[in-house]
């Protein structure tokens, strides 16, 4: 369930290697790419929680991430977020971005910084595999924590994929780079032709 395989590889189920994902050491810590892992273990990380995320009442289809990364503490995963590359259009330029979703922290593990460690493990991971710009969706009072870590608000609602045609996001949208000195194009709304994640 827990197999861990290094950033920038395949995540294989039977993948058993045990490699930090580079550049999140800090205090001994640093985030781990987890495979064979998700929703039923993302769910579990949450306490078990029907809605872990508490966007089950949001009118949404969601898109499950290809790759988990953690951070272990006393031998277990007690943070988590996930990695799913997303084509995004704006003012006419599609382009690429490291989706990033399902972040989570052990309710007992909260107020150590834990999601910066699991955050930074996704944006490495993207960075190796070439893509520039990473963007996430979150509560309105989730995005103090992400501006803390760097992100920014996009200004204009965000038009996603959902089974029925695309719809503009209930929630907001935020981004970050992933390479120095990348920064979101100007152009208008974003148009993200995938599922959110």
């Amino acid at each position: 369930m827990a197999d861990v395989t290094p950033a920038g590889t395949a995540a294989a189920s039977t993948a058993v290697a045990s490699t930090a994902v580079a550049g999140t050491a800090a205090a001994g810590s640093a985030a781990v790419e987890l495979a064979g892992w998700g929703w039923p273990e993302v769910r579990a990380l949450g306490g078990g929680a029907a809605d872990p995320f508490e966007v089950g009442g949001l009118p949404l289809v969601w898109r499950p991430k290809d790759r988990h990364f953690g951070v272990r503490r006393d031998g277990r995963v007690v943070a988590h977020a996930g990695l799913v590359p997303v084509p995004v259009e704006v003012g006419g330029r599609r382009f690429e971005v490291a989706g990033v979703g399902g972040v989570i922290v052990d309710p007992q593990w909260r107020g150590h910084g834990l999601a910066r460690i699991a955050v930074a493990g996704v944006l490495d991971a993207a960075r190796v595999d070439g893509l520039d710009l990473a963007l996430l969706f979150c509560l309105p009072d989730r995005a103090p924590l992400y501006a803390r870590l760097g992100w920014t608000a996009l200004p204009d609602p965000v038009t996603a994929d959902q089974p029925d045609g695309p719809v503009p996001m209930p929630i907001g949208a935020m981004w970050t780079a992933v390479t120095a000195g990348s920064r979101w194009p100007d152009g208008g709304p974003v148009r993200l032709h995938s599922l959110p994640m």
